[in-house]
């Protein structure tokens, strides 16, 4: 963590910055294993082939655990004819979490094929005892990197005391 606070103060020395990038996650997380989701409700649109949990939703895929208020689910079809999922879209008390990191927003994109995760509207990033706010974040799962952009806060202590 006192390499993101430094690498933090070398591009910002009054702490606010447009963009910088971290470590996300303990453990890298594989975008193709298994996606389990709990709600306390599930709508699905036979028109457009998505899928709507509300109420509690809590996405559990490896190590990585995301919950929200509701989360949209819209499928893809190959070229074969096999159906799977393409992208979550989580809105409403957004909640990311890997490892000891976790991240709030207002909304989220989970891209299945990519590993990335965009979440965006007053993200906050929790690091043990840092913390880091931005507009945007994008979480690549893969890598175990998340960027930041978009008025890029975070508090230094130069003597290393709270």
């Amino acid at each position: 963590m006192i390499l993101v606070v430094c690498a933090l103060a070398a591009q910002a020395p009054v702490a606010s910055a447009q963009s910088g990038t971290i470590a996300f996650g303990a453990v890298k997380t594989d975008p193709k294993e298994q996606v389990e989701v709990t709600a306390d409700a599930l709508a699905v649109n036979q028109a457009d082939g998505s899928a709507e949990f509300s109420g509690n939703v809590l996405i559990i895929q490896g190590v990585m655990r995301l919950s929200a208020d509701r989360v949209l689910v819209i499928y893809k079809t190959d070229a074969a004819g096999k159906r799977g999922i393409d992208q979550l879209e989580a809105t409403g008390n957004v909640l990311l979490v890997s490892g000891p990191d976790a991240a709030e927003a207002e909304r989220a994109k989970y891209t299945i094929d990519s590993g990335t995760i965009v979440m965006s509207g007053n993200v906050l990033l929790s690091q043990g005892d840092s913390t880091l706010t931005s507009n945007r974040m994008e979480v690549n799962l893969t890598t175990g990197t998340a960027s930041m952009a978009g008025r890029v806060k975070t508090i230094l202590n130069p003597d290393g005391n709270d």
